[in-house]
């Protein structure tokens, strides 16, 4: 696959800083192609790790449903952003991906998954671990692989006037 090149290309970040949003983001939207042709798109938690996404979820749903018919995926991450109303504009730095999702099914992937998760949220490791053992028969994560990855940046940020 080929992926379009950004048109306003001044804008756009370098891939490690690209993958420096990424990592830093607390949340993202998934876009997942949805019933009936309609992209489905819906908010989640996230961690970047080794290269790929990791998310979790309950283990039925629209997500998943979407996901076992097309393992297609985008995701948006708004890393920052400052509304300039005297301007009529926002300032943003945002990344997109592309990628494949696979469902882990794996305990240990999942259980790996979560903790990947679980400390990125939280500093307490002890009550991260009690509550996967809680709930491991609960949980699903998926696993993007990133396929295509670009970041941008408000022009006023990459050349103030």
């Amino acid at each position: 696959m080929t992926f379009r090149n950004m048109r306003r290309h001044r804008q756009q970040l370098s891939e490690p800083e690209s993958i420096e949003l990424l990592k830093n983001g607390t949340s993202a939207v998934l876009g997942v192609n949805g019933d009936d042709g309609y992209p489905y798109t819906v908010p989640i938690n996230y961690v970047w790790h080794e290269g790929k996404i990791y998310l979790h979820c309950a283990k039925s749903g629209y997500k998943l449903d979407a996901l076992r018919r097309n393992d297609k995926v985008s995701m948006t991450v708004i890393a920052q952003e400052q509304i300039v109303p005297q301007k009529l504009t926002t300032y943003y730095r945002s990344v997109i991906l592309f990628g494949r999702a696979r469902i882990l099914t794996d305990v240990q992937e999942i259980i790996e998954a979560v903790q990947l998760l679980g400390r990125k949220y939280s500093t307490d490791a002890p009550a991260v671990d009690q509550e996967i053992r809680k709930d491991i028969d609960r949980l699903c994560c998926i696993e993007i692989t990133i396929e295509h990855l670009s970041g941008k940046t408000a022009i006023e940020w990459v050349d103030p006037k």
